[in-house]
């Protein structure tokens, strides 16, 4: 995605000064009752908040902060609504490069390529209000006086006399604590006019000596999407000395309203000259309305800082201690365990704490018997993070399936990349259709088959109305009727986002790769028919391959081969070259070996991609100076690009060619790009997808074909692996993974499941789910194992 240019006005603005005075009188109160998670946890033990030697030491929050990782530092709770973090004028948040903070606001997402979220930036200064925008008020600051760890952030701004700033976080709110020097004038700024997305409208009121309210509507993510809005509000712990608000350039003391576009937001002021010198607030927000954010306030809001500090971090350790290794060094624990916490941050829970949530239709509906989620990558999560979640997440994961379901149900169709209660129509192809099949397949939406059967047959065999804002599979009609989706790069676009003829190439490899995903699911149900059409269309990528130059390349309407010859240009795909989507075939890789001239042949194309000789004296040169090096270096490369997914399976094709010993040998090599530093994320993080991808191969069985239920092996990066897995969906509750000695010896010798030899280099979930535990014996050397034919991971619906 390309990246967006940085915003906001540094031209000194003139105000009113605010004048000190009292409060106005209680207006509107807000009950508030105890959260029971909260208050039985223990305090913070000291200033670093009980840090106790648990598995969320291990997690460094700020690796994916610079190079365009686009990960956001500040607190959160696994899948929680909010993400309370700092803003430093980056495009998607917050940047490590940067030296000054402009506010903490209330929604982030982790590795996003464009803006969107940043609502209520809060922001504490001292004195008068000089400024209303947020770039001229930010402070400076520096990593000396920053730490971070999982539901806790802290940092001490360097301006306004040195404000400590922590943050922490529950499901539904934002826990703020700022510890101002003594002044009379210590000041909160809320802003709701300006965010990481465009804002066209904001609104804010002083409900009471301690409440703000606020609502903010705006649209955009990586271009214009359909207008949604966020309602907050925020109590203090103490009663404020004045308030006022601003509207532009002009600050009024008293006032306590602001409505309308532009730039808009309130202040409160307190005096903390008479020795208490912390601030507590705690914002909630809600997608449906303000009485959800008062009720998600109600539930969640009381209870000091430190517990809610404490309470996220014991959620975190919950979650992490799902997966236990032994063995590896403490830079790979570390980064581990980083990637695991990043891929358990989203999707996100939509629904307030009384089950409303703000459907696709823009009306308010209610979860009865699941949680309803928001926030869908899915074009990059549908290849590694749904499979994740399944095995460490599978009720979330079974939820998040239904609550895609009722977009199709409520909105008219399955969306594409879906933020808040919106389609944004962001990338291409169709990955809905192996997300959905994917937890079906892992056994998940028992008792929803059929409903989610005819949501996938609706999208695979149709194209949304003109009038729907999705754009669905969009090239459709040409696909059915030719068996591709034209490439035509000048064609309008009818809708905001981006548009699969612009990107026919890819746009046919993805259909195909839905449509075997979707034929394996018709077989299962006994819809025999479907199935056979399904899987005659999953040939569709047959299609696209040119056999003059051996490579895919895009048709255009009249069928011709069309765009470079040369497959390392990117004409046609997206954010990827013919070299790179080479390998997403995985429902027919036997055939794809055959077009590509036989196993010896497609061996060597492998061998060039990943540059294999240099590969193996220097792994971890080759990564990072002949592969794709850069976030956005998408369209010039025949070369493995680790820094997108458009190719994050191809180490696993070495699966089928008889070389298992090289699918380690290269994923060795892409997890040296995963370090304990703040560039130490492969391009952006993508809600998950790219730590997913680390996670998975590091415990040695990856989801080869999205949409299935088949794992490949390969050498796991522990000795041994722990899974604590939720009984009501694997019965014996664990499943093992052990690899005496892989810290040295990195080549697989032999493996077995449950006791019992297995040649093959795969296995499926059931195998999992009956606890049939992995035990690899590993060596120095390549051995036969995995090297037949009959070996490698099945092809095919």
């Amino acid at each position: 995605m390309a990246r967006t240019q940085r915003s906001g006005s540094r031209a000194q603005r003139r105000t009113r000064p605010a004048p000190v005075g009292g409060a106005r009188p209680v207006r509107a109160a807000v009950a508030v009752a105890l959260l029971a998670a909260v208050l039985t946890a223990p305090a913070a033990a000291d200033a670093d908040h009980g840090r106790r030697g648990g598995l969320t030491d291990l997690v460094n929050p700020f690796i994916g902060t610079r190079d365009d990782g686009n990960v956001f530092p500040g607190a959160t709770v696994p899948f929680g609504m909010v993400q309370l973090s700092p803003d430093t004028g980056h495009t998607t948040g917050y940047d490590w490069d940067d030296s000054r903070i402009r506010g903490f606001s209330s929604v982030h997402l982790a590795g996003a390529g464009c803006g969107i979220g940043g609502d209520l930036p809060v922001m504490p200064t001292t004195g008068n209000i000089t400024a209303t925008d947020n770039a001229d008020y930010a402070s400076a600051f520096t990593h000396d006086e920053e730490t971070a760890s999982p539901g806790y952030y802290k940092v001490r701004l360097a301006g306004y006399g040195g404000i400590t700033s922590e943050l922490s976080a529950t499901e539904h709110t934002g826990r703020h604590r700022y510890t101002f020097p003594s002044t009379r004038k210590a000041n909160v700024l809320l802003n709701t006019g300006q965010a990481l997305h465009k804002v066209t409208d904001s609104r804010i009121r002083i409900l009471d000596e301690r409440t703000v309210a606020a609502s903010i509507t705006g649209n955009g993510f990586c271009k214009k999407t359909e207008p949604y809005t966020v309602h907050t509000i925020t109590r203090f712990d103490r009663p404020f000395a004045s308030y006022g608000t601003w509207t532009g350039d002009e600050v009024t003391a008293g006032s306590d309203s602001s409505a309308g576009s532009g730039r808009r937001g309130g202040y409160v002021r307190f005096d903390t000259t008479g020795g208490d010198r912390d601030v507590e607030a705690t914002t909630a927000i809600s997608y449906v309305d303000p009485v959800g954010a008062s009720r998600n306030l109600d539930a969640e809001g009381q209870g000091s800082f430190d517990m809610a500090t404490a309470a996220a971090r014991g959620a975190w350790e919950e979650r992490l201690a799902q997966v236990r290794v032994r063995g590896g060094g403490e830079e790979r624990r570390r980064t581990f365990y980083s990637a695991l916490y990043r891929a358990l941050l989203h999707p996100n829970t939509g629904q307030d704490v009384d089950g409303r949530y703000t459907g696709w239709d823009g009306e308010a509906h209610r979860a009865e018997g699941f949680t309803y989620y928001q926030n869908w990558s899915l074009w990059d999560s549908y290849r590694t993070q749904a499979q994740l979640l399944a095995l460490l997440a599978p009720q979330e994961l079974r939820d998040m399936a239904l609550s895609l379901l009722t977009v199709d149900e409520q909105g008219g169709w399955l969306p594409k990349w879906g933020y808040g209660p919106v389609e944004t129509n962001i990338m291409t192809g169709d990955p809905v259709t192996p997300f959905l099949t994917n937890a079906y397949r892992q056994g998940l939406l028992t008792g929803h088959e059929e409903r989610t059967y005819r949501a996938l047959v609706k999208n695979a065999d149709g194209v949304p109305p003109v009038d729907s804002p999705y754009v669905g599979r969009e090239g459709n009609r040409e696909y059915l009727a030719q068996g591709f989706v034209p490439h035509l790069p000048k064609r309008a676009k009818r809708k905001p986002g981006d548009s699969d003829y612009h990107h026919g190439g890819s746009a046919t490899l993805e259909y195909a790769l839905a449509d075997a995903a979707l034929a394996g699911m018709a077989r299962e149900l006994g819809h025999g028919a479907d199935a056979g059409r399904y899987a005659t269309r999953a040939q569709n990528y047959r299609k696209v391959f040119d056999p003059s130059t051996g490579f895919f390349r895009p048709r255009d309407d009249k069928g011709a081969f069309t765009g470079p010859a040369d497959p390392a240009q990117g004409k046609g795909f997206h954010e990827g070259t013919s070299w790179q989507y080479t390998w997403l075939v995985p429902q027919d890789l036997p055939g794809l070996v055959s077009l590509l001239g036989g196993r010896a042949a497609t061996e060597r194309r492998l061998d060039s991609f990943f540059a294999y000789d240099q590969l193996r004296s220097d792994p971890a040169g080759t990564a990072r100076e002949r592969w794709v090096s850069g976030a956005y270096d998408y369209y010039t490369a025949d070369k493995y690009n680790p820094r997108n997914e458009t190719d994050l399976h191809a180490p696993y094709t070495y699966l089928w060619t008889g070389k298992p010993w090289r699918t380690t040998e290269v994923v060795d090599a892409a997890s040296t790009l995963f370090t304990d530093a703040p560039d130490g994320v492969t391009g952006n993080e993508d809600l998950g997808a790219m730590s997913s991808w680390l996670v998975l191969s590091s415990l040695g069985v990856y989801p080869v074909f999205p949409g299935t239920d088949v794992w490949g092996l390969s050498t796991p990066a522990f000795d041994r692996v722990d899974l604590a897995l939720d009984r009501r969906w694997y019965p014996r509750g664990s499943f093992r993974i052990s690899a005496p000695g892989a810290g040295d010896r990195r080549y697989v010798q032999s493996v077995s499941a449950g006791g019992r030899d297995l040649a093959r280099t795969w296995i499926r979930t059931e195998d999992i789910r009956a606890g049939r535990d992995l035990s690899f014996r590993v060596g120095a050397r390549p051995s036969r194992w995995g090297t037949d034919a009959g070996d490698a991971p099945p092809s095919g619906p």
